[in-house]
């Protein structure tokens, strides 16, 4: 006879045809294949989405973020905004925008409401879209602000819309800043607008002495003419001015008004900003917004790192000159930039500075002129002073007062002299009256107190 099988054999009919082992088999079979199919219908959703639907995604750190937001708050329909038939925007937040004092100016306070967080559903030109405003989990690591997207989600076959909505958010951001100059400031790493937009200021509202305005205007209007002239010689696109006199004598103002005239921006570093190194600067530099001055004030700071460190432990500014030069005109320079660079102490500037290349042209700006207070009077009082008679006594009492003409003894701003026909208004005789006060006022001490002083240290 045959030996019997080993026990641990069991006979595979013996083991199918136990019920429990069935059974369980066969739950087994069925929530795999209900498995398999919910997976199959996931992918053939997804696939069948990715088919029919288009979406594009904008960060908050791309220049439109803003825009589709401010076009996302249009009224699509008569009636406004909240009750438009073709918005489907239920949530809503609200951006507050003031210019002055809250309480005193309250009309210069702007409500703006626009698409919060969440999913919306809008109509635009017979297309239905899904908006999708949310935010991230990562952050700026400089500011701790949440990044934010903007999802546009629509049907494949209106994937064109996208085009005629940026256009149209555009148009509407252009207007927004038409007649406007955009100043922009460092934050971090990376350039931020500086408040709202300013309104443009007038070229003919500076007032510099003869020739100098039209000078600069003509050469920067020259410059932005010759770009292919530049590539085709191999120089780098790139102009440099430096404009140095007194505080007040209108540098700044100039910068401004001329970047209005051109419809540029004013992209603003300060140089002896603390915080602002030689990597930072080198960086801001080849990131400039476009259609851009750059204006790097106080110019001079770059060379108190030569310096030894002060009592309180400050050597001055954390750019040093080896670090400014190289942004200017370094290897990693970039090209297509005006810069303006201001100081009010140009005798503090090394030659390697201002050579050709990095400074183009050196402008002094300096103290008011005869030429300059004239300007300034006609526009001040121009509509009232007839045969400009108020204008000669004006101009006399400062001959007099030795501040223009060829006697000069003394010197003011420009800035002054509009200080004084701004406490003065529509009053001629006031302005010539208190024309004394813009001799500059020296400080004399006390023959008494001085005595006391040297008996002391001695």
């Amino acid at each position: 006879m045959p030996d019997p099988p080993p026990s641990s054999f069991v006979p595979w009919d013996a083991l199918f045809n136990n019920p429990l082992f069935a059974g369980g088999l066969g739950l087994a079979g069925l929530g795999a294949a209900a498995a398999l199919a919910r997976r199959s219908a996931i992918q053939g959703a997804s696939l069948i989405k990715r088919r029919l639907l288009v979406d594009v995604e904008i960060s908050k750190q791309d220049d439109s973020y803003n825009w589709i937001l401010a076009w996302l708050s249009l009224p699509r329909a008569p009636g406004g905004f909240i009750t438009s038939k073709l918005t489907r925007i239920h949530h809503l937040s609200m951006k507050t925008t003031s210019r002055g004092s809250a309480q005193t100016r309250p009309a210069n306070t702007h409500f703006f409401l626009q698409s919060g967080y969440g999913k919306h559903i809008i109509r635009f030109k017979n297309a239905y879209i899904q908006v999708n405003r949310e935010k991230q989990s990562s952050a700026n690591m400089t500011t701790g602000e949440p990044h934010e997207t903007v999802t546009l989600t629509t049907l494949y076959a209106y994937r064109n819309i996208f085009e005629d909505i940026f256009a149209e958010a555009h148009q509407l951001a252009m207007q927004a800043q038409e007649g406007k100059t955009v100043m922009y400031t460092s934050r971090g790493a990376e350039w931020a607008k500086f408040g709202e937009p300013r309104r443009k200021r007038p070229l003919q509202s500076v007032i510099l002495d003869q020739g100098i305005k039209e000078r600069i205007v003509d050469d920067v209007k020259d410059f932005l003419l010759r770009q292919q002239w530049y590539v085709d010689r191999g120089i780098p696109y790139r102009r440099g001015y430096l404009l140095y006199g007194p505080p007040g004598s209108g540098k700044s103002s100039f910068i401004q008004a001329l970047a209005g005239e051109l419809d540029f921006g004013v992209a603003m570093i300060n140089l002896s900003e603390r915080g602002m190194a030689d990597d930072k600067l080198a960086h801001l530099l080849t990131k400039l917004p476009p259609r851009t001055i750059l204006l790097l004030e106080d110019a001079d700071a770059a060379f108190r790192n030569r310096r030894q460190v002060d009592a309180d432990g400050y050597s001055g500014a954390t750019v040093t000159f080896s670090g400014l030069l190289n942004a200017l005109d370094g290897v990693a320079a970039g090209e297509e930039r005006i810069a303006f660079l201001t100081t009010n102490h140009i005798d503090r500037l090394d030659e390697a500075l201002i050579r050709p290349g990095r400074v183009d042209m050196t402008v002094r700006i300096g103290e008011a002129t005869r030429h300059q207070a004239a300007q300034m009077w006609d526009r001040f009082y121009g509509d009232i002073d007839e045969g400009r008679k108020g204008r000669e006594k004006f101009l006399q009492k400062l001959e007099e007062l030795g501040l223009i003409g060829e006697g000069v003894r003394r010197h003011t701003s420009t800035a002054a002299i509009q200080g004084l026909f701004l406490f003065n208004k529509d009053n001629m005789e006031g302005a010539i009256a208190m024309a004394e006060g813009l001799v500059p006022q020296m400080y004399e001490p006390d023959p008494e107190q001085l005595e006391g002083g040297i008996k002391a240290r001695a």
